[in-house]
């Protein structure tokens, strides 16, 4: 019979690196997946504020003393429209508050006679593209829709 010489870590020569092979695009999709998350908060942060400085703006103009009710004229709606876009009722284009966001993406309206509604419809779309590869059938999409709305009493 023969015998063999056991060397220690001479078995274990390369496992590290073939491990880290194995693991590195799993821990690479995990960071992705997590910065991706944190940018779709972010935006819908700024949505949510687009939208509640539009609806403070809306009741503040809104409201007719004379007839005790709301009245939303165009002028007023394109105002808010482009406050809820751009920050500011004048259009600026390429300073929306989020990229791509426009003015037909803004709903406004009264509720009732003592109300009014800014709601803000934005189809969030990942850095990494529209959709994942699936292994069978169609694509995994990955755009999702990021709603604001909010109502305010006519001030």
């Amino acid at each position: 019979m023969r015998s063999y010489s056991f060397k220690p870590g001479q078995t274990q020569r390369g496992v590290a690196m073939v491990e880290f092979a194995i693991a590195l695009p799993l821990l690479l999709l995990l960071l992705l997946g997590i910065a991706e998350f944190g940018r779709m908060l972010y935006q819908y942060n700024n949505l949510l504020q687009a939208n509640r400085d539009a609806v403070r703006y809306l009741a503040g103009k809104a409201w007719n003393g004379n007839l005790g009710q709301i009245e939303i004229d165009p002028v007023l709606e394109a105002r808010t429209k482009n406050l809820a876009v751009y920050g500011v009722p004048v259009p600026q284009p390429g300073n929306e508050v989020v990229p791509g966001l426009t003015t037909g993406d803004v709903t406004v309206s009264a509720v009732d006679s003592e109300h009014v509604q800014v709601s803000i419809n934005y189809v969030f779309q990942p850095v990494i593209g529209i959709g994942l590869p699936a292994l069978i059938g169609n694509a995994i999409p990955l755009n999702f829709p990021l709603v604001a709305t909010t109502v305010m009493r006519g001030l």
